[in-house]
């Protein structure tokens, strides 16, 4: 079973790194599965050597819904833009732009009204 992984974001906390959280986009060449994995170490300082580690699978959407924009979800944006980049491009270095557009509206408009 291989995964493939790209670090979204990594997050340190505390004076002495007692809280380590790490977002990696994850695709599981077995299942054809993409998804958020969120790994968090918490270190407890009272606790001579206690350490709490765990992982978090998610899907994309809920990964993205979930509170406010970090860093991980712009990384995560950029990626999802490379990979869909001719939808993304502006007008002026899309010289196929006004061609795609004009055949959604088509489409949009012989699904709109069926023979």
């Amino acid at each position: 079973m291989a995964f493939l992984k790209r670090e979204l974001h990594r997050q340190v906390k505390g004076p002495e790194v007692t809280e380590l959280d790490f977002w990696n986009l994850v695709f599981d060449t077995d299942t054809k599965r993409l998804y958020v994995e969120h790994e968090w170490t918490r270190l407890d300082p009272h606790i001579r050597g206690a350490v709490d580690y765990r992982t978090e699978v998610m899907d994309i959407p809920a990964y993205l819904t979930q509170g406010g924009q970090t860093a991980g979800h712009r990384e995560l944006w950029r990626l999802l833009r490379g990979i869909f980049k001719e939808q993304f491009e502006s007008e002026e270095d899309d010289r196929e732009l006004p061609r795609a557009r004009a055949s959604v509206r088509e489409v949009e408009r012989q699904a709109s009204n069926p023979p």
